[in-house]
């Protein structure tokens, strides 16, 4: 599948130092509804926002979501990553399917095990603990990127309408299980896992989920960041043809891009446009990491430069991180730049849309 979509993703950061427009939580949730709706106007394909716990940043993203869901009509709204630790499947479920209704099937999930966060191991916090188990005679407990994984599969079967509980006879007349309500068809379909490695883009073909691959790998080969993920990507499509899924993956990659169009953008980004632009290579989480470079320059030059990227010719959407606290006008104007100058000069360098 060609790249056709652009999105924003949006961290949703927010504090109360000079130069931030966003300086509350409050803030940061209403300017986000609004960049929804200046995108759609801009001619942007997607919003999806970053979920963090403990943190400033979004957190609780179904309000928002509904909110920019009733403010448009056409564009994408999604995630990009809920933490997957921290989730109670079943409310998430209704929570999601209600959202789903309210936009007319416009909402696409971001879901992950999750990332380094701020607090230590938080999700216990909320209620949700590694099990205990063995297998055999030998110990086996559950680590926290397992139970992620049990609350993923709780959750897409949930989205399905399986029943999740045992009904009541004296109330429903009938036995069996029920389903959590409301539900919201098609869905189920519109799911991503955000893959950090090669192997969990694999193991997301083999459960049937769209990939999310973002600015970083945590591993590194020594290739080109966008040569690395191009390859989690190829690996991914071929384990999803493998797998005889009938329908046809959606793959988005992540990358930081500023288009240079003013006086505003050349203050806070010119120098950068300067200075060499690359891969960064470090420890995240204990494991070594590929950082992808950034892209900054007049559009002319991000045209040049953005057709030359592996992974963004191989994804169907590119999802550009906007730095939210420049406001939202700021925003507006970076991704109107991208839609209207850079991405044709991106679609033009795919075959199948040349």
């Amino acid at each position: 599948m060609s790249m056709t979509r652009l999105g924003f993703l949006s961290f949703g950061n927010w504090s109360n130092v000079p130069g931030s427009l966003t300086r509350t939580g409050g803030e940061a949730i209403l300017q986000g509804i609004e960049l929804a709706v200046a995108a759609e106007e801009a001619g942007v394909d997607g919003a999806y926002y970053r979920v963090h716990h403990f943190a400033k940043n979004y957190s609780s993203p179904y309000p928002m979501l509904a909110a920019a869901a009733a403010r448009t009509s056409r564009i994408a709204l999604g995630t990009g990553v809920i933490d997957m630790r921290y989730e109670n499947p079943l409310a998430m479920a209704e929570n999601a399917a209600a959202t789903d209704l309210i936009s007319g099937g416009r909402l696409h999930l971001g879901i992950s095990r999750g990332s380094p966060e701020t607090s230590i191991a938080g999700y216990r916090s909320f209620g949700h603990v590694p099990g205990e188990g063995s297998v055999g005679d030998v110990r086996a407990d559950e680590i926290d990127a397992d139970m992620a994984r049990r609350h993923t599969a709780v959750f897409r079967e949930a989205l399905t309408g399986a029943g999740m509980a045992p009904a009541n006879p004296q109330m429903v007349g009938t036995s069996g299980r029920l389903p959590v309500t409301p539900q919201s068809p098609g869905l189920a379909d519109r799911i991503w896992w955000g893959a950090g490695t090669r192997a969990t883009a694999v193991w997301a073909a083999e459960q049937g989920m769209n990939l999310m691959s973002s600015t970083l790998l945590t591993e590194d080969t020594g290739v080109p960041f966008d040569e690395l993920q191009a390859e989690q990507i190829a690996l991914f499509r071929s384990t999803w043809a493998a797998a005889g899924w009938q329908r046809e993956p959606r793959v988005s990659v992540s990358r930081s891009i500023i288009p240079l169009i003013d006086d505003e953008t050349e203050h806070y980004f010119g120098l950068h446009a300067q200075a060499e632009q690359r891969d960064q290579v470090g420890i995240l989480d204990g494991s070594r990491s590929r950082f992808g470079r950034q892209y900054i320059g007049t559009p002319d030059r991000l045209a040049e430069e953005l057709p030359r990227d592996a992974a963004v010719l191989a994804a169907d959407t590119l999802l550009v991180t906007v730095p939210n606290q420049l406001g939202v006008d700021f925003n507006a104007r970076i991704l109107a730049a991208l839609a209207r100058d850079v991405l044709p000069a991106v679609r033009a360098a795919v075959p199948s849309l040349a």
